[in-house]
């Protein structure tokens, strides 16, 4: 029997080698890039991995090859990582959000897409509750 071949994407986000650091110093406002030096602390501390920069705009811990359960697509991932986008922070935490289950019904005041929790600012959510999500997200194969 033939052997299935697997579908890697080439992904367009891709790790860099800028500063994590001077990335994270250069948002604004404020509060942003203060709650963004916290979920590189709290992430860093779970992963016990070095922050990568992807694309300039998402900072990541570890790296995985993610399969759509869609399309059966690969392409290589951070495994737990944040964005500090304009209107929001996004979290990636290395699954779909509905595995998140009872987690995200005690988080707080969040929204969520397929892939990823948006919060306005870490005062909105149980940081308790974000670290466990961050802890389990990590350990996913």
């Amino acid at each position: 029997m033939a052997e299935k071949k697997t579908k890697l994407a080439e992904n367009k986000t891709k790790p860099t080698t800028a500063s994590v650091e001077e990335f994270l110093n250069s948002i604004t406002p404020e509060q942003k890039r203060e709650d963004s030096f916290v979920l590189l602390a709290m992430m860093k501390k779970a992963s016990k991995e070095e922050p990568v920069l992807w694309n300039n705009s998402f900072v990541g811990f570890g790296i995985r090859r993610h399969k759509s359960p869609t399309t059966g697509r690969e392409a290589d991932w951070f495994r737990i990582g944040f964005a500090p986008r304009k209107a929001n922070l996004s979290l990636y935490f290395g699954s779909y959000v509905d595995a998140l289950g009872p987690a995200l019904e005690k988080l707080g005041k969040y929204k969520a897409g397929m892939g990823c929790v948006y919060i306005n600012k870490l005062a909105d959510i149980d940081l308790k509750v974000l670290k466990g999500m961050i802890e389990a997200g990590f350990k996913q194969k």
